[in-house]
């Protein structure tokens, strides 16, 4: 069509309904639309011209939920397109297949037919439009559309399937708290904010470093999870590093965050920094990702964390009481050590007691081994 700066976008949906759908928002973006409904046409047209986007059904033919042929078409991207962005639209989506399309095959996000919302989705093209800001300053933003930045800047974050189905929990606080997500690819975002809130935590999502600090200073959250590389966000600070995910563990660890690490990056240097210098509680590789560990490791930052709180409400003089305690110091020992009274140190272990939830001394000796705590030097 001519007067659409010749930018290309390809379809690939089975569908007539869907395809209509598809097609009427990218062209209100500006892009020459082609359509394939097989995957010989696909690969036939990613051959053919250099496309921006292609927005692919995962099922082609029957529509059964055994039919992965989408995914043939998302390879072939990768090897005779490779500057096309790739969004993967399926019924059939699980967790499992979003992280396999996210890792394997290099998509931007993965959208469920069921929750599908148009100003979420618009919002995705114009994330992808913006991954190659040449070929999208010729571009139009579609009216009613939300652009990428203002939908990426918004409180919760990017939504990539319909807000409605993926509200704040009402659960979080039971299930261990506020945590923070700070992911720059939309499919990253939207597979860890699903299984934290199905999980019962309160999550907010955001997509660069600048977006990130805000949250962690007005509202500090329990956890961080944060990716290292947050090069693809057209807003982070340095476009093109990888340098913001270390400055958002770096201002985590200022407020007294807990973080994770999510990320694609697995070098042993990059692993170590943020373990050695940032005090990422633990490192979850993309490529190997697993949902069962990212929650335990979740939950288990999250509850260190609150033991961490715990302590912080002691006092000076009843850290020193608790350290001399874990050193297996009777109440006189503690008493002569700090030139006190027993009475006084029976004073100091009640409220240490009860700021800690123990009943017993040994308790309070293994919450005190646990955060590392040694005893003063007192003569």
């Amino acid at each position: 069509m001519p007067g659409k700066g010749g930018v290309r976008a390809l379809v690939v949906e089975d569908e007539p309904a869907w395809q209509q759908i598809v097609v009427e928002i990218l062209d209100e973006f500006g892009l020459e639309v082609d359509v394939a409904g097989d995957v010989d046409a696909a690969i036939a047209l990613l051959r053919e011209s250099a496309h921006r986007l292609a927005v692919v059904d995962l099922a082609l033919g029957e529509g059964q939920a055994a039919n992965k042929d989408g995914l043939r078409v998302l390879e072939a991207a990768r090897r005779h397109d490779p500057g096309c962005a790739t969004i993967l639209l399926t019924g059939f989506a699980t967790v499992e297949l979003a992280v396999r399309v996210l890792t394997d095959y290099g998509a931007l996000s993965c959208v469920e037919k069921g929750t599908f919302d148009r100003g979420a989705f618009c919002a995705l093209v114009g994330q992808a439009l913006a991954l190659a800001p040449v070929q999208a300053t010729a571009l139009s933003t579609p009216p009613g559309a939300r652009p990428a930045q203002s939908a990426a800047m918004r409180e919760g974050g990017v939504a990539v399937q319909a807000p409605a189905a993926r509200g704040t929990s009402h659960a979080g606080t039971a299930a261990g708290g506020k945590v923070l997500i700070v992911e720059d690819e939309s499919g990253w975002r939207e597979i860890l904010s699903e299984l934290l809130e199905e999980a019962g935590y309160q999550v907010r999502a955001c997509s660069s470093y600048a977006e990130a600090v805000g949250h962690l200073r007005r509202e500090p959250p329990t956890l961080a999870v944060v990716d290292l590389s947050l090069s693809r966000s057209p807003w982070s600070r340095e476009a093109g590093s990888d340098l913001d995910g270390y400055r958002v563990l770096q201002a985590a660890r200022d407020l007294g965050v807990a973080s994770i690490v999510v990320s694609g990056i697995a070098a042993t240097g990059d692993i170590g920094r943020a373990y050695a210098e940032y005090g990422a509680f633990s490192y979850v590789e993309k490529q190997t990702f697993d949902r069962r560990l990212f929650l335990q490791a979740v939950a288990d930052a999250c509850a260190a964390r609150q033991e961490d709180q715990k302590l912080a409400d002691l006092t000076a003089r009843e850290i020193e009481v608790l350290a001399l305690l874990a050193q297996g110091k009777t109440n006189k020992d503690i008493a002569d050590a700090l030139v006190i009274s027993t009475n006084t140190v029976k004073r100091h272990l009640k409220a240490i007691f009860d700021k800690l939830g123990v009943h017993t001394r040994a308790a309070a000796t293994a919450k005190a081994i646990g955060a590392g705590l040694s005893g003063p030097s007192c003569s």
